[in-house]
């Protein structure tokens, strides 16, 4: 087994999520805010839930008016190992108490080429573990602008991270100032509090006003029983991501497939499913 962060391992380390061990929080965790208002929501309706027909939800965000980011084993049905089609998922920008700012279908679904959703490693999963998602129609509207993205951020640096999850499924939950516990070129370790509908939420770095995506949340995990999320970097991903869209658009031309999922695998995932 190759181990993305030997020291933190014997010390202790548990991916419990991935292994789809449900630990229930309180809706109310310390440093946690939930964006109920308008108000309270202004700069964040880029941040939406995904709604991956019966089978759940996860968190995305928008980074081009018709490019949603989110993690790659959200786009597979975690007892089959099946790919959802694209037009199972829909897009709810901003959603909240029942409400989004924009809905939107999904016409087109890629996940990081180097992804192997069906891998034995289940720290390996995490591992270039994002996806990127063409919506039917883009998103223009001039209080919901997409994100710009930034470059990684290393250890001890401040992060953000906005999200979904149960328990709080009904309005997005920003939790501010996490740490970087451990970074590797593939990998993080925040001390970021992310439950199940976390996956894909953006995390952000905070920069002279400006709030970039950096990261993409993952899985959850315990370091000696301590709450921590994993995260995928998104610097280099982010062009691989692109290339494999316009590959799968190229081989739509061809006559291909109108969606490809440039990855894959039978296997049991870690799929954050609403209870």
């Amino acid at each position: 087994m190759r181990h993305l962060f030997p020291g933190l391992l014997a010390a202790g380390f548990a991916l419990w999520a991935a292994i789809g061990t449900v630990k229930p929080v309180l809706s109310e965790d310390a440093g946690m805010v939930r964006l109920q208002t308008a108000d309270d929501s202004r700069g964040w309706d880029a941040v939406g839930k995904l709604i991956l027909g019966d089978r759940g939800f996860c968190t995305g965000a928008l980074i081009g008016p018709q490019l949603v980011l989110t993690a790659a084993h959200c786009l597979y049905d975690k007892t089959t190992g099946v790919q959802l089609r694209p037009e199972e998922i829909e897009f709810q920008a901003g959603f909240r108490n029942g409400r989004a700012v924009a809905y939107r279908r999904v016409s087109r679904a890629v996940a990081h080429p180097g992804y192997r959703y069906g891998t034995a490693d289940k720290l390996d999963r995490v591992t270039d573990d994002v996806a990127l998602l063409e919506l039917s129609q883009p998103i223009r509207l001039p209080s919901l602008l997409p994100f710009e993205t930034g470059a990684a951020p290393v250890e001890g640096d401040a992060v953000d991270v906005v999200s979904y999850a149960q328990y709080r499924e009904e309005a997005p939950s920003i939790q501010e100032a996490c740490e970087v516990l451990a970074g590797r070129r593939n990998a993080l370790i925040l001390t970021c509090n992310v439950d199940f509908g976390s996956s894909g939420a953006p995390v952000f770095s905070v920069r002279d006003g400006v709030a970039r995506v950096v990261s993409v949340i993952s899985a959850k995990a315990e370091v000696d029983g301590r709450k921590v999320a994993l995260a995928v970097p998104l610097a280099e991903p982010l062009a691989a991501l692109r290339s494999a869209l316009e590959a799968s658009k190229a081989g739509s031309a061809a006559g291909g497939k109108s969606v490809s999922i440039l990855s894959g695998g039978i296997g049991s995932g870690a799929k954050f499913l609403k209870p």
